[in-house]
């Protein structure tokens, strides 16, 4: 269970960086900003693991013998990913206006990469729901935290929230290809 906790720390960071960006932003409607943030964040983050989960399962039997390399594979381009994209600019800094449409389209760039992580947590010994209710609980709750850290503090912890989160990935992957 402390892979699923450690790998939803993980996959929230991305959508804590937005939420960082997104509360720097913006000064007035805070509460209603991180409820935002963290519902759409969470579903999205929530949802993903799972249908990577079920495609999966699906494949398992397919490249049962390479799983933990895929899985691997997988966890080292997302962590790879997360810590390429600390460096450069977030996506919300073009973003004037945070409606619906906008937070979806954001919600659904961030949580992507769960989907991919769902694939490892095929070799985990869990249950599917409850692991993705704790990774849509922690990033809800980063999410909520994001916006209100970013309305005081800017933007500087925005990108070591992604680096972080990409160090962990991949320590995960490590960890799978050598159990």
């Amino acid at each position: 269970m402390i892979e699923v906790i450690l790998l939803a720390v993980a996959l929230s960071m991305d959508a804590f960086a937005v939420s960082i960006g997104l509360g720097s932003k913006q000064k007035t409607k805070l509460v209603h900003l991180a409820l935002m943030s963290g519902l759409y964040f969470g579903l999205f983050q929530a949802l993903m693991p799972l249908i990577g989960y079920l495609g999966g399962k699906g494949v398992l039997g397919w490249v049962e013998a390479y799983a933990p390399w895929v899985a691997f594979g997988l966890l080292m381009l997302i962590g790879g990913k997360m810590i390429y994209e600390s460096f450069g600019e977030g996506i919300e800094k073009e973003i004037a206006l945070i409606s619906h449409k906008v937070m979806l389209m954001l919600a659904i760039a961030t949580s992507i990469d769960a989907m991919a992580a769902g694939f490892a947590l095929t070799l985990l010994d869990i249950n599917i729901f409850i692991s993705c209710f704790i990774i849509g609980l922690t990033t809800f709750v980063f999410s909520w935290m994001g916006v209100f850290i970013g309305s005081r503090s800017g933007t500087w912890l925005e990108s070591k929230a992604e680096f972080f989160g990409g160090v962990v990935l991949i320590l995960i992957g490590v960890k799978i290809l050598l159990m």
